[in-house]
């Protein structure tokens, strides 16, 4: 298991084939990779990513600890960027390996579910007509219930 938060871009293909080379007994390998999406407007100039040193890592970590006995995973990867990011920036990855890639989709998933609604960033949009803090979305909260 592997967390990272960090402020310099990732590679996801290197990150990927590390990922999948490191994970013997696994049939399955599942990745997704989240990108800043521009405004409806088409006018982002930057995100800016805040988050608390220390805090952040324990609950990625508490979190990834979580998946990977609920599934019992071979491994995980949980890779989070902060600082200023521009439009089609990668800004997280998450990585799960299983015997079966229903365990490998379903951990994935709820990962994803959970960095989007409950891991401690703020995330704040700059765009040409001012700054918002992104606010949570009822889409995502509904999306937790599953799990």
């Amino acid at each position: 298991m592997r967390i990272v938060v960090q402020a310099k871009p990732f590679d996801l293909g290197a990150e990927a084939n590390d990922f999948a080379k490191g994970v013997a007994g696994a049939g399955a390998v599942v990745t997704f990779t989240g990108i800043v999406r521009d405004t409806a407007q088409r006018d982002l100039e930057v995100m800016e990513i805040e988050h608390y040193p220390g805090m952040t890592e324990r609950a990625l970590t508490t979190i990834a600890e979580e998946a990977m006995a609920r599934w019992s995973l071979a491994d995980c990867l949980v890779i989070h960027r902060y600082g200023r990011l521009q439009a089609a920036d990668p800004i997280m990855m998450v990585a799960t390996a299983a015997r079966h890639r229903a365990d490998a989709f379903a951990a994935a998933e709820f990962l994803m579910d959970y960095l989007k609604s409950r891991a401690p960033f703020w995330k704040k949009e700059i765009t040409q007509s001012g700054a918002d803090w992104v606010a949570a979305r009822d889409e995502d909260e509904a999306a937790l219930k599953r799990w």
